[in-house]
This record gives structure tokens, sequence and C-alpha cells, in this order.
């Protein structure tokens, strides 16, 4: 990672007697797409309003190039920010909107045009920049808002939830725009979601919080295939959980013994995380392999995830391609056999 542009140390974050943010530290390199997950209420978008500048830390610093941040006002700061309602200007048109910010820098007008039409062409809207933002669709007003806050060209991009109100198709669209200028462009991106899809599609690192920690920090494929806890495993995408003892070279569990790797100690308690992915499911009874019954479906798009009951009330999930359901013909009823290989499964030892 290139030398940090923005360094958080110590901040915490106090409204009243509730801490919203507990002793963060985190630093983002120059040039870096960071997407910063959690549910409601988990301190994500309170981060970036310090970062901003909307919201000053209760202790510890701010810095962005080096500077301390921690008392600098919001217009003295080079961190835009496109909101999830995008707060565009209603009585302005597109050219306007995309036009505030060089007029609050007092750019000539010449000059305003031209960056602002210039900016609305490289997100493919130029067509429309005569128009009322009250006439453009969603995707059109989403991307008014991302040249209003890029035609200042600033070293850093703030984005809270900034696809949450757009179609799913919109969606996808805009992460390539996203993703295109971010690498373009060379700004760092800070982008706060809750969506795993849009954080694993575009960040070259995520950072998962819960109740105002940082609970780990990575890249997409090392959040998803080896969670540091348990929080991240029951939040990042479909993984089976079952707790049990080590045996040194396998975890004993309710629901069978499971060869695995990186184990504690003969005795101590540990969890095994299996990937729904990586389960595998057949109508055939096999040595070691789960009986289950179904309990539903869930189609996305050409994937489909099973979630299953094993005769314990254990609740457990299988994620395969569409076209695999054939084979298996869930409606039929009967038990499925769950197992996996001995390389799938990713331990964490219990503290």
């Amino acid at each position: 990672m290139t030398d940090p542009l923005v360094i958080l140390s110590g901040v915490v974050k106090r409204f009243g007697d509730f801490t919203a943010v507990h002793r963060l530290d985190l630093e983002i390199a120059a040039g870096e797409f960071i997407a910063i997950m959690g549910p409601s209420g988990c301190g994500k978008t309170t981060t970036l309003r310090m970062i901003a500048g909307l919201e000053a830390p209760s202790e510890g610093e701010v810095r962005i190039g080096g500077r301390l941040m921690n008392d600098v006002p919001v217009h003295e700061r080079d961190t835009p920010m496109v909101w999830q309602s995008l707060a565009l200007f209603p009585f302005l048109n597109a050219r306007e909107n995309v036009e505030f910010g060089l007029r609050m820098r007092r750019i000539d007008a010449a000059e305003r045009r031209r960056r602002a039409a210039e900016w609305l062409g490289r997100l493919e809207i130029g067509e429309f920049a005569e128009r009322n933002v009250d006439t453009l669709s969603g995707g059109q007003r989403q991307r008014v808002a991302l040249a209003r806050s890029l035609v200042t060209e600033p070293q850093i991009l703030l984005l809270d939830e900034p696809l949450s109100a757009l179609d799913a198709h919109l969606v996808i669209r805009m992460q390539g725009v996203l993703t295109r200028l971010q690498r373009e462009l060379g700004i760092t991106f800070v982008y706060v979601t809750h969506s795993q899809s849009e954080a694993f599609a575009m960040a070259n690192r995520i950072v998962i919080m819960s109740e105002g920690r940082v609970v780990q920090v990575g890249q997409p494929r090392e959040i998803y295939r080896t969670p540091e806890n348990r929080f991240v495993a029951e939040f990042v995408g479909r993984n089976n959980i079952l707790a049990g003892t080590s045996r040194g070279d396998a975890i004993e569990t309710p629901l069978g013994v499971f060869p695995a790797a990186g184990l504690p100690a003969a005795g101590n308690r540990a969890t095994l995380v299996v990937a729904a992915d990586l389960v595998e499911i057949g109508r055939t009874p096999s040595e070691g392999a789960i009986p289950c019954s179904l309990i539903s479906e869930e189609f996305v798009g050409a994937t489909v995830t099973l979630f299953l009951e094993a005769k314990d009330g254990t609740e457990l999930k299988v994620q395969l391609p569409e076209r695999a359901l054939g084979d298996l013909d869930p409606h039929a009823g009967g038990d499925f056999h769950l197992s996996w290989p001995a390389d799938a499964g990713h331990i964490l030892v219990e503290s």
C-alpha cells in the first residue's frame, strides 16, 4: 500500500452518553477504493462524516495529507461527498448543479461552463446539461451528483450509500461507472454501504464495522473466505457455522466430526465455517454426509441458495447454479445429503 492519504488515530465519537465510534485506527492510501460495511448503527456513516468534517471527533485525530483536520471546517476541506439522497438543487439544471462548487471557488463563468460540460460528457449525460434535474431519471441524477463532486478534481471522494435508491439494473451499471472513474482518475474513494455485492465488486479493501468498532480489514476475498471472527462470518456471504471441540486434526460438532486445518490443541473450543458455495449436495447417502430436509429457496439471477435443516434443527445453506436444480429435484421430498472437502472449512478459534 502507498503512503496513507487519510489517517484516523484513536478516533472516538460520542453523542451525549452514546458512543458511536470506539477508538478507531485506520489508514487509507492515496488512490485506494475502500468500502466501509456493517449493519445499521455500526458507526460507518459517522466515520465518513468525521473525514468530511461534518462531525468532529470526541477524541483522537483525523489527518488528511498529513494535516490535522479535527478543527478544519467543511468548506476548507477538499472532501466532497455523494449522498444517498444526492442533495441536488432542484431549482438548477444539470449543468448549473455541476458548476456550483466551481462558483463557490470563484472560477470564472467560461471556465465553469467548460469544466461542467467536460464532466457531464465523461459521465455520458452531456445531452441533458440544460435539463432540470427533476426531469432526469434516477441514474442520470446520480451521474449529475458524481459530476458535481468530481468537477473540482479532489484528492478524495466520500460516498454514503450512493446507489441504495437505484433500481437493480442501474446499480450494476453505476458500479461499472464508479470503478472505471476511480481507476482512470486515481482519486481515493471512501465508500459506505450495507451491500456486500457493491463492496466486493468495486473496493480494493473492505472495512467491516460492528457496534462502533472495526472488526476486520482486508481484501474482498480475504473477508469472504477467511473471516476473523463469528460476527464477520455471519455478516458476510452465506456461511455455515458449526461450533465444536478440537481433536487436533478434526473438529467434533453436534453434526459429526470433520477434518480441518488450523485447529487449536485438542480439547479447545473452535468454530468451523464453511461457505455455502463450497458445500456439495446430493440425494445419495455417503460416509460423513449430513442428512437434511429442504426448508426454502432463494433465487438471485442464475444462482440459488437452498436453506436446509439437519435432524437436530441446525440450519445449513448450499449455494449453487440454478441449472443444477434439475438433477436434484428439490420439491420431490426426501432427504438431501451435504458434505464438503476437508480444505473447504475455515476455523475460528474461540477466545
